[in-house]
């Protein structure tokens, strides 16, 4: 039985995907359950590993894709039964271990989460790790003592897949928010999200001394660099900032005060290597309140497993926004 998949080789020192349609399950890395992928996804990280544009994948050859969604064909694991309904995120498919983006996949089943209520396969790829990552990032900062009454949150980033459901998200749970985008084309997107203030960077017009006036309760930062240590300077009291992201910059330079004297917490947000107990707690929650309301408005296109190419270098320039869906069968 052969089966479709978008598979990333090293040859001769070039790093470059292609679909094969002749792989067999024996082909695929160790893991006591197979999975039917119906659905995946594209996220940032894929297209950077499948072009060779970053180095994600820690061997070769290696099925790309850090999100899947599909049904259980067999598991070693009596928890997991044929037909059941699941998805795994994260935990090094896609980079270390084969991916989503295949007809099958082999994985562990202690990295396999049973469909929460609420989502299905397509709309659970319609999240992705972009949308468990903008979940962790709102749940991490509820878990230390986020409130609306603080003040709006910035979301940097905000037409991405992240920043575009983290805008979604933070709205329905009562946030005042402030997307920040570049592209002025999605300033209807965005406030059709929920965004009460659609705005560049330049407009924020944010200071450059060590500590600002106050005027945000907290962001959710996608891009890193300036941007993030400017706002920083700008978190009110106990407000919590969240980086998940480094569109801009990974560098990050910042001084103490908004640290020590108001309070302010800075929140790492790690998707791959969350513990299972809180990836469990998360996805259970994105079926609930952390489920976007506007979900069909974030999924930019379905694409075929097949069409997959087009889809990389797109992303990586900027040319899309939301959430890409891949079909995979």
């Amino acid at each position: 039985m052969g089966f479709l998949a978008c598979r990333t080789f090293n040859e001769e020192g070039q790093v470059a995907h292609r679909l094969v349609d002749d792989l067999e399950i024996e082909d695929l890395t160790a893991g006591d359950t197979v999975i039917r992928v119906h659905y995946s996804s594209v996220n940032y990280k894929d297209a950077l590993g499948a072009t060779g544009r970053g180095k994600i994948l820690k061997q070769f050859p290696l099925n790309s894709g850090i999100d899947l969604a599909g049904e259980i064909v067999s598991s070693e694991n009596s928890e997991f039964k044929p037909g059941q309904m699941v998805l795994v995120n994260g935990c090094g498919i896609g980079e270390q271990f084969d991916g989503g983006l295949s007809q099958y996949a082999r994985v562990q089943s202690d990295w396999v989460i049973p469909m929460p209520e609420g989502l299905d396969a397509k709309s659970a790829m319609a999240l992705g790790t972009a949308g468990f990552t903008a979940a962790l990032a709102l749940h991490r900062m509820q878990e230390n003592n986020q409130t609306p009454d603080k003040g709006p949150i910035v979301v940097t980033g905000a037409s991405g897949g992240v920043g575009s459901i983290a805008v979604d998200i933070l709205s329905n749970n009562g946030f005042e928010v402030v997307a920040v985008s570049g592209r002025e084309n999605y300033r209807e997107f965005l406030t059709r999200l929920g965004a009460n203030e659609v705005m560049t960077v330049e407009q924020l017009m944010l200071g450059s001394r060590p500590l600002e006036k106050a005027r945000f309760g907290g962001v959710i930062d996608n891009v890193g660099g300036e941007v993030l240590s400017k706002l920083i300077a700008h978190v009110n009291l106990w407000g919590n900032v969240a980086s998940i992201g480094m569109a801009l910059s990974h560098e990050l330079e910042a001084t103490v005060f908004p640290f020590i004297l108001r309070g302010v917490s800075l929140l790492g947000v790690s998707s791959t290597n969350c513990p299972m107990p809180l990836r469990r707690q998360i996805w259970q929650r994105m079926g609930n309140e952390f489920k976007p309301q506007h979900l069909d408005e974030i999924i930019t296109e379905v694409v075929p497993l097949k069409d997959v190419s087009r889809v990389f270098d797109d992303l990586l320039d900027r040319r899309l926004s939301g959430r890409i869906v891949i079909d995979c069968q």
